[in-house]
């Protein structure tokens, strides 16, 4: 369904492997929630760039590949939070075509232009396949 590639630009990245179309789930990715008052502690290490806002202040980090995905203000998924479930759910924005980068938009709507705390790479990106 997708492959771990590299782009030229942005670093790692997902990319479709198959055809998604609009409103398709591609993925319930279970979270493991950080408390509140761990949160902090989190934000002095690289993970601060993958978890997501919880409730109640607290933090969740993505069990799935989605924490490899990219920002793109012109994203193809957006996400839902489902708190009660801890889980994550992924849904197809517009089609995504085989090859094609899967994004979402880090501030959560898809139409959201809010900045966010890094400078974007907002390119079509092309898959670099690791050499083995």
């Amino acid at each position: 369904m997708y492959v771990v590639g590299y782009t030229k630009q942005k670093g790692r990245g997902v990319f479709a492997k198959k055809r998604f179309l609009k409103g398709e789930v591609i993925e319930r990715a279970s979270v493991v929630v950080i408390p509140a008052e761990e949160v902090t502690l989190i934000d002095r290490t690289i993970l601060a760039n993958y978890y997501y806002d919880w409730e109640d202040r607290t933090a969740a980090m993505a069990l799935s590949w989605v924490s490899l995905m990219n920002h793109s203000y012109q994203p193809n998924t957006f996400y839902v939070k489902k708190f009660s479930e801890r889980v994550i759910e992924y849904i197809v924005y517009r089609d995504i075509e085989v090859g094609e980068e899967i994004t979402a938009n880090y501030n959560g709507s898809p139409e959201n232009q809010s900045p966010i705390w890094f400078d974007v790479v907002d390119d079509i990106s092309s898959i670099i396949l690791p050499t083995e």
